[in-house]
């Protein structure tokens, strides 16, 4: 039997002066691990507000 997966995507915003604070990123990362989601990838928003999507996975 295949594995079936749940997948989620979430919008990391950056802070006033356009960049990201890595404890904001880690924030935004162990909080969906704690919940049992595996990162997949990180990669940019194309709603033009230099956002970054990361996109994350667990089993159903």
């Amino acid at each position: 039997m295949s594995t079936r997966w749940q997948y989620q995507v979430v919008e990391i915003k950056p802070g006033l002066m356009g960049g990201f604070k890595a404890e904001v990123v880690q924030e935004a990362l162990v909080r969906q691990g704690q919940l049992g989601w595996e990162l997949v990838e990180l990669m940019p928003s194309n709603s033009g507000s230099m956002s970054v999507l990361a996109v994350f996975k667990r089993e159903a």
